[in-house]
């Protein structure tokens, strides 16, 4: 508690997450860590290498040999694969595409899970993924679960690309695409995209940003204030 407390944060793919999470810990002063992003070097770092996806064996092992690093920055944060920066080059339309197979790679969720509790062991932290609340930190005291509309989601992910300069599929693909994500997190195997039974709920479909923001601190400063 002298930290500060685990904030989980769970989700479909572009519900807003990693946007509210980082707002959320700028709010508390508490860490922030992006755990999609861990999977997406991963994805990149394999896809560098010429690694099939099918390889799990190889995806493994490079799993356990690169380094993940994050940096502060601005407008965001900052991301690193063995000390070279990947911010722009893991959000490209082909990390998004092969993303999913690589996070459902049990030996590769077990390597991330291990680096993220070790992070949030300090207490403090706000942490974003697919199944935080349910795996990687299941005694969070704090667990939200954001959902939106498949055509929000794409949408969103639509203006954000434009605005990064990222060459993006049409509307109608987008929402194509986060509806296959969807059913391959939700449908895998090893932790699936699922909402923990302790977790609130929030559908960000008709929220701003800011609204979003609000309720989940408001949700934070309610637990604080009960666990003393």
């Amino acid at each position: 508690m002298e930290n500060g407390i685990q904030v989980a944060i769970d989700g479909p793919a572009s519900a807003g997450k990693s946007t509210v999470a980082k707002l959320v810990a700028k709010r508390f002063q508490y860490v922030y860590c992006d755990t999609g992003a861990m999977y997406r070097v991963v994805t990149l770092a394999a896809l560098q290498k010429g690694i099939a996806m099918e390889d799990t064996d190889q995806i493994s092992r490079l799993a356990g040999q690169i380094k993940i690093s994050f940096a502060p920055g601005d407008p965001e944060q900052k991301v690193f694969l063995d000390g070279h920066e990947v911010t722009t080059a893991i959000r490209q339309a082909q990390i998004d595409q092969n993303v999913s197979a690589v996070a459902a790679i049990p030996a590769v969720r077990q390597e991330m899970t291990n680096q993220q509790r070790q992070i949030a062991s300090h207490g403090g932290i706000v942490m974003d993924g697919r199944d935080i609340g349910t795996t990687v930190l299941p005694d969070a005291p704090v667990k939200i679960f954001m959902v939106a509309t498949a055509y929000e989601r794409a949408r969103r992910r639509y203006v954000e690309n434009k605005a990064k300069g990222i060459e993006t599929a049409s509307l109608s693909e987008l929402q194509k695409e986060i509806e296959l994500r969807d059913q391959k997190d939700s449908s895998r195997k090893v932790s699936p995209l699922t909402q923990a039974p302790d977790a609130i709920r929030l559908d960000t479909t008709d929220l701003t940003i800011d609204q979003v923001v609000d309720r989940i601190s408001a949700i934070i400063k309610k637990t604080l204030n009960e666990l003393g």
